[in-house]
């Protein structure tokens, strides 16, 4: 006769303590998880830098109506124009350095090698796909870059610390 086993089956544990934990497998070795976290980091907070520049930016165009300009010549007394802000609509400054529109590009470009940043630690260490989404939102909501590094940053430094034998490949 076939006894029925339970759909469960108990595994035996090596360790000690409350049950036998899930392997934990990173994509990289420590020091290679070590320099994505460093250059995440850095990235997380240059892009939220950026990113807090093109909030007070965008506050000055839409609210005020008014751009950030470098340098030019003043549309209405002729007179130079060194720094600060010009009406948008119609031009108040000529031939200037539109500092506005410097701050979008550089924006732009900083968030896709800020993605590149989240995207070699996410490999590194084989997190799911929802952190990945948490990682890219820090840097199109401000201020969530900061709080989503420090938390990951943390996550990272315990996982490692919990996990020593997970960083050996070879």
């Amino acid at each position: 006769m076939i006894e029925p086993k339970p759909a469960i089956q108990p595994q035996p544990s090596n360790q000690t303590g409350s049950g036998a934990a899930k392997k934990r497998r990173f994509g990289g070795t420590e020091a290679q998880i070590r320099s994505a976290l460093k250059f995440y980091k850095v990235m997380a907070y240059l892009t939220g830098g950026m990113l807090l520049l093109l909030c007070a930016e965008l506050v000055a165009r839409y609210a005020f109506g008014q751009y950030l300009f470098a340098g030019g010549t003043n549309a209405l007394t002729g007179q130079p124009f060194a720094f600060g802000l010009a009406e948008a609509e119609p031009k108040g400054v000529l031939n200037g350095f539109n500092v506005s529109v410097a701050v979008l590009i550089v924006h732009g470009w900083m968030y896709v090698v800020y993605l590149m940043s989240n995207f070699r630690l996410w490999t590194l260490m084989r997190w799911p796909f929802a952190k990945m989404v948490l990682l890219a939102l820090g840097g199109v909501v401000p201020f969530l870059s900061f709080i989503v590094e420090k938390k990951f940053h943390a996550e990272v430094e315990a996982e490692l610390a919990a996990n020593p034998q997970a960083v050996s490949r070879y």
